[in-house]
Parts: structure tokens; sequence; C-alpha cells
């Protein structure tokens, strides 16, 4: 794999994200996370999965200096494939910890909030959902999954608001678990994963699916009238205008 690094501790997987400074995800990152989850899924030596970046960033969300070039039909297959990897992520039964290694905006919150627990990085880093303000629907699903976490109020306000949020902030409105040094953060993802793990794996993954499938009703945002809504506003000259701005603003590729 070209921008997925993985490695294998005593009984669960390190799954870094490592594409350029930041992370941006564009459809190539995608699908190698699918396909991780999935190899990850279908090891039974794999007790669960810790999720992570490197220093500085766990991802800067979708990566929109590529995606902006995208035709429309390959913006439709990323944006289903996106969408997949979402829902894979929020059903994956075994322990799931993130260990959010500096920023995570946008889609690397909705990566961030999947997770059983989330351990952030002290420091000047933001983390929150802010597709608003770029012009992006925000699939309901992931207001769902976001509302487990805050409360629906918060989750409703934050959401339309589109802002984000520094580390402490995070911990405060229960958005992460912890906050740590950078230095300390693999080291206590690593912790939670062996507190997961040393729990009776057939009761800890049946009491997570019963905990996940009501959510999990409302995640697939990859077909239906959602997702065409989706891409009608990606595609809507509001939302091209906001896109071209942030390309000029942060250069074309």
């Amino acid at each position: 794999m070209d921008f997925i690094r993985i490695e294998r501790k005593e009984n669960f997987a390190i799954v870094a994200l490592d594409r350029g400074k930041s992370n941006p995800m564009n459809h190539q990152l995608v699908m190698e996370l699918r396909k991780t989850i999935a190899d990850i899924s279908a090891d039974t030596a794999m007790k669960g999965m810790i999720l992570t970046g490197k220093e500085h960033f766990f991802t800067a969300g979708l990566d929109l200096l590529e995606l902006f070039y995208y035709d429309q039909e390959q913006f439709r297959i990323f944006w289903s494939d996106f969408a997949k990897l979402i829902y894979e992520l929020a059903a994956f039964d075994k322990p799931l910890v993130c260990a959010i290694t500096g920023h995570s905006p946008a889609g690397g919150t909705v990566m961030a909030v999947c997770a059983d627990y989330r351990i952030m990085a002290d420091g000047n880093y933001k983390i929150g959902l802010n597709e608003i303000p770029v012009g992006i629907v925000v699939p309901e699903g992931i207001f769902a999954l976001y509302a487990v976490l805050l409360g629906e109020k918060r989750a409703y306000q934050y959401l339309l608001e589109g802002k984000l949020y520094a580390p402490q902030h995070a911990l405060d409105i229960g958005m992460v678990d912890e906050v740590v040094t950078s230095e300390q953060v693999l080291e206590k993802a690593e912790a939670q994963m062996r507190i997961y793990t040393g729990f009776n794996e057939n009761a800890w993954r049946t009491t997570k699916r019963n905990l996940r499938r009501e959510v999990l009703t409302r995640m697939d945002f990859s077909k239906g009238d959602e997702f065409e809504k989706g891409q009608q506003q990606w595609w809507s000259p509001e939302c091209r205008a906001i896109l071209q701005g942030f390309v000029d603003k942060f250069g074309k590729k």
C-alpha cells in the first residue's frame, strides 16, 4: 500500500495514515483504508485496531485540492466509496481506538467519531465538522453518530455553525476522551486497546453491535436520495465558487 502503514502488535494492529504532510484523503487512500479494515476484520488473530496519523496531523480531511478536479463520474465513485468507508468504520465490531496526533477537521473528525475511544494530542490543533463553510452537505447519518458523543442539541448546533475546536474544548464536550502530550498519544491508545482486548471477546463485540445497531441504520449515505442531493450540492455554482476560492488560496495541482 502507498498511503497506509500497518504495524501488528501482540493481538491488534496500528494503522497509520501516511500521505504527504497532512494526510489529505483522496480516492486511493480511501480504498486502501477500506481494504485494511476488511483484512483486519477477517483476521482472527487481530482483536482490535488503532487508527492514527503522523506528527501534527491525524488527517486534514478530504483532499479538496485533488477532488476539485475530479469529473462528475470520478467524484460520484469517490463519494460512494468514502460513504462506505465511514459506514465500515462505524460497523467495525472489534475495538477501534483513534490516536489523534494533531489536526483532525472535517473528514478526520468523521473518522474519529466512528471509534470507540479517542485520544488527542494537546497543542495548537483543531478538530470538528466544518463542512458547511466549505459548501458540503453533512449527511444525516454523520449527525446521528456525532449526537451519540455530544448529544443532539449540541451536535445540531455545532454542525450548523461549522466551527473547529481546540483539544481541551473537544475534551470538555465529549468529542474526545483524553488529551495528552504528543509523545503519549500512541502509548495511551495502546493502553486503552489492551483494556478492551482484555474483556471477553464475544461479549464485547456482541454488545458493541447491539449498541450501534440503531445508528448504523442511519449511516449509509452511499446511495439513495441523500447521496444524490450531496452530488447536486457539490456541483452547484455556489459550492464550486467556494471550492475554487479554497483551491486558489492553498495552491492548484
